[in-house]
């Protein structure tokens, strides 16, 4: 198996392996739709959506936004795009519209995929109150007044809507392209292309538009797999969001380069989850903590069967000892393994063995990936740190991006000049090579896996005219790692409650942004040179906040 894959191939070339090699094998199945699709049905259904963007004009290196949930149609729209050479553009779902207008704007997206909408977002009517066009604008000609970009919307679905494309209408588009001109596309792709952009706060500022070539997530994909020990037999309940990189390539490349089944749920609920482990004999399971303890915790766990399952991964925050003993005793993970990584790092940098021993797997992040190299690096002093010394963890290798979309200095400030990604997160590692996560240098938040950067909230409060001042700050929660909360300054005769700054944020920014904890204040501690010490709001927030649910 590795021989055959240190061919550098591009996402298209490994489904066209797995179709060729495992036409028969389940690809993927829905439990609570009864959906199911052979790698041969999937393979010939990527084609011919690709086939019909193609008609559609779409371009290589043109951008593809989706804002959807893990619907059927998600995998299929993954490797279509990456089959004609264009960059997907994945989108998070709980997104409102000044997230998706900055996003827009940012890439310089021409094309953009949605569904009717998730939770309380209408995903159809926010794009047509950003592109009004929509509604006058011949389809294949729209002239977008903000986003002058912007070529094509789509509906991600069978219904039809005014300005939009549809998949049927897609899929029907495909006799317009020829064989040749198919094939002649994929001839002219390299492996080294960007074929995803994801947004992450990163370390400052702004979300960023994540630049992955075809290398960079093909290759960690595989390694993903091969350290859980996957092949064509093992069918994986894929319960994370696939606009993330635990989603789309820790999961969708692991199981593609080794034509392993996928049991998808759209968005995770436990009951879901167990029922399609037990249905389907599922081998592994992935997971946020706080996804497994919704699972252990649950009233219905112990009807469920669950003694097929081998292997699968922890990762997107910090593992709680008691959390990973219950899941290899209670769920028979005895091979689960922890991932740590970045978006900009493909993502995995390192991860625990299928056999590591336990004290491994719960104290430590695993060690270095094959083919990426891992260093800590003093933040002090800027020299490599030691053996058991805490240092910034770097990495370098297949792994790293390519760069943030636009923003060199940005990218410049990630990876040094000498090719190594700082991540920003602090860690020591012991002599055989293991990490351990023990803090991080930048402000950013990971609430149950959702990356969060302080300044975009702070950014968005100072919109609210009674705010002087704001400081957004990650407290302790036992349920989700950190919580958001918020330190304001009012302006002078102004009088708001907790309350009301949480209603200015409701429909505006989304939910898992929304502080939590909101406290009003008369100052903020600094420094003698004036620089604010965040620290210490964190310190004794159990002081401002007495309802901390640690």
């Amino acid at each position: 198996m590795e021989a055959n894959f240190k061919q550098n191939l591009t996402m298209g070339q490994i489904l066209s392996r797995a179709v060729e090699n495992h036409p028969d094998n389940e690809a993927i199945i829905y439990v609570d739709r009864d959906f199911r699709m052979t790698y041969r049905e999937f393979g010939q259904t990527v084609d011919r959506v690709a086939r019909g963007l193609m008609a559609l004009g779409i371009q290589k290196g043109e951008k593809v936004a989706i804002w959807s949930t893990n619907i059927p149609y998600w995998i299929t729209m993954q490797f279509a795009t990456a089959k004609i050479g264009a960059i997907l553009l994945t989108i998070n779902t709980n997104y409102k519209s000044a997230e998706l207008d900055y996003i827009l704007k940012q890439s310089e997206t021409e094309n953009i995929f949605v569904i009717d909408g998730y939770q309380d977002s209408d995903y159809v009517n926010i794009i047509n109150e950003l592109v009004p066009e929509l509604k006058t604008n011949q389809r294949g000609y729209l002239n977008s007044s903000r986003y002058s970009h912007l070529k094509r919307v789509f509906f991600l679905g069978h219904e039809k809507h005014r300005g939009m494309y549809s998949i049927p209408e897609v899929k029907a588009m495909a006799a317009m392209t020829s064989e040749e001109a198919y094939q002649a596309r994929q001839a002219d792709l390299n492996p080294s292309d960007v074929v995803n952009m994801q947004y992450t706060s990163g370390t400052t500022g702004f979300p960023k538009g994540v630049m992955l070539s075809h290398e960079n997530v093909v290759t960690n994909g595989f390694w993903i797999g091969e350290n859980q020990n996957f092949t064509y037999k093992d069918r994986l309940c894929l319960t994370v969001p696939l606009f993330h990189c635990f989603g789309c390539v820790l999961a969708v490349i692991a199981c593609v380069t080794h034509a392993s089944t996928m049991v998808v749920l759209e968005t995770f609920n436990p009951v879901n989850a167990m029922t399609s482990v037990e249905q389907e004999k599922c081998t592994a399971i992935y997971g946020v903590p706080t996804m497994f303890i919704a699972i252990l915790d649950h009233k219905l766990f112990n009807k469920f069967d669950f003694r097929s399952l081998r292997t699968g991964i922890m990762a997107g925050s910090t593992c709680p000892i008691k959390v990973m003993e219950q899941v290899i005793e209670k769920m028979y993970m005895n091979e689960v393994t922890i991932v740590y990584g970045l978006t900009e790092a493909s993502p995995g940098i390192t991860q625990t063995r299928a056999h590591d021993d336990i004290k491994k797997r719960v104290e430590t992040v695993g060690r270095p990936m094959q083919g990426i190299e891992v260093k800590m690096v003093s933040y002090e002093t800027g020299n490599d740190a030691g053996i058991g010394e805490t240092g910034e963890i770097c990495c370098r290798g297949y792994n790293v991006m390519k760069g943030y979309y636009n923003m060199p200095e940005a990218t410049a400030e990630a990876i040094d000049a000498d090719g190594w990604l700082h991540s920003g997160d602090l860690g020591v590692m012991d002599e055989d090579g293991y990490i351990a996560i023990t803090g991080r240098i930048k402000d950013m938040i990971i609430r149950g896996g959702e990356n969060i950067y302080p300044r975009e909230i702070e950014e968005f409060l100072y919109n609210m005219k009674e705010i002087k001042d704001v400081q957004v700050v990650g407290i302790p929660s036992r349920k989700y790692g950190e919580e958001v909360s918020a330190f304001v300054i009012l302006k002078d005769g102004q009088e708001v409650a907790p309350e009301d700054i949480r209603d200015f944020c409701r429909g505006k920014i989304s939910r898992f942004k929304i502080p939590k904890y909101v406290a009003i204040v008369d100052a903020f501690p600094m420094t003698a040179s004036g620089k604010i010490q965040k620290y210490k709001f964190r310190e004794k927030a159990s002081l401002y906040f007495p309802e901390l649910d640690n």
